[in-house]
């Protein structure tokens, strides 16, 4: 997607000038996980044109690899950040999406038996699960390859209302088919509650997560479920804790407060904290406190995708606030 982001902290209807730059949960994580030692590959379908070449451009500056990127179609998603400011949140607003040459897409448009092949890990999230009936079967299709060939399948709930126009019952069944397809899952509470229509009579949101999740990973045969809490703080600081479920168990990260310059994208750099303690062998505590001090850098840095390194993400772990490094 390309994302056009208001100046400072403008609104829409005030700014006269644009900032754009290629993002989505696919690019993000991908990216963060080639500047954690790995090979990011992206798997879409981008306009034939110069719109397209700049948005490869972009990916490769990245380190994501276009092997599996298909050209075709004229029209990018976009979407529109306002920033937002003390008690004003932050706004995205989305548009162009269904027209997109992803979303007008055909399996064929994929060798889908090459993508599983070469997938140790594949990411995918509940953001692409809202679009076409097509791409929601590319999903599907192409997540059953890869378990079947013994690859990791990841999913992220990521759950937009305007996207499925506020209907959960919608949403229900295809986030049904894509968790049980899923080895590592990031939700909370209210997923389970919303999406999944699963009830508890607890009040306090850590008592639900504690109920539900373990009746969610026992349903779909998930082998570890994480998510974040987050809270704004009064001096607009944000403070958010990690947890992981896995082998009956729950882990949570410290708790972090922190600075916040851009909170988009810090899911996704959570999730790939998440996905790379799990294949780096990190103990279950270390790999949701990685994946915390992860998704607190991702605030840091201007733009959706995160660029930190495993050894900058494991000196944030220990609070190092370093002076300038010369």
């Amino acid at each position: 997607m390309m994302r056009m982001t208001v100046p400072g902290y403008e609104l829409l209807p005030q700014a006269n000038t644009l900032q754009y730059s290629f993002s989505g949960t696919g690019v993000n994580v991908a990216s963060a996980m080639t500047k954690l030692g790995y090979n990011g590959y992206l798997v879409t379908k981008i306009p034939d044109n110069p719109l397209g070449d700049a948005a490869t451009s972009y990916l490769q500056r990245l380190g994501i690899q276009k092997d599996f990127i298909a050209r075709g179609g004229k029209y990018l998603g976009m979407f529109f950040l306002e920033n937002g400011f003390a008690q004003r949140p932050s706004r995205v607003t989305y548009t162009n999406r269904l027209e997109s040459s992803f979303n007008t897409s055909q399996a064929a448009d994929y060798d889908m038996n090459k993508i599983s092949e070469q997938a140790d890990v594949i990411h995918f999230c509940g953001i692409t699960l809202a679009m076409t009936d097509q791409v929601r079967e590319n999903m599907k299709q192409l997540a059953q390859k890869v378990k079947e060939r013994g690859g990791i399948v990841c999913f992220d709930c990521n759950y937009r209302p305007s996207l499925w126009e506020g209907s959960y019952d919608q949403a229900k069944p295809h986030y049904e088919d894509m968790l049980a397809l899923a080895d590592i899952v990031m939700m909370n509470e209210k997923d389970a509650m919303f999406i999944l229509g699963m009830e508890t009579d607890k009040a306090k949101k850590d008592e639900q997560l504690m109920e539900l999740i373990p009746k969610v990973a026992e349903k779909f045969a998930i082998k570890t479920i994480a998510g974040t809490h987050r809270k704004i703080n009064s001096d607009n600081t944000h403070a958010l804790t990690g947890y992981m479920y896995k082998n009956n168990n729950f882990f949570f990260s410290d708790d972090r407060s922190f600075s916040v310059y851009d909170r988009i994208g810090s899911g996704d750099a959570f999730a790939s904290g998440i996905i790379h303690g799990e294949l780096a062998g990190f103990s279950e505590k270390n790999t949701v406190d990685f994946a915390v001090a992860s998704g607190m850098l991702a605030c840091t840095i201007a733009g959706d995708t995160p660029m930190s390194t495993e050894t900058e993400i494991l000196s944030a772990m220990i609070e190092d606030v370093e002076d300038i490094k010369r």
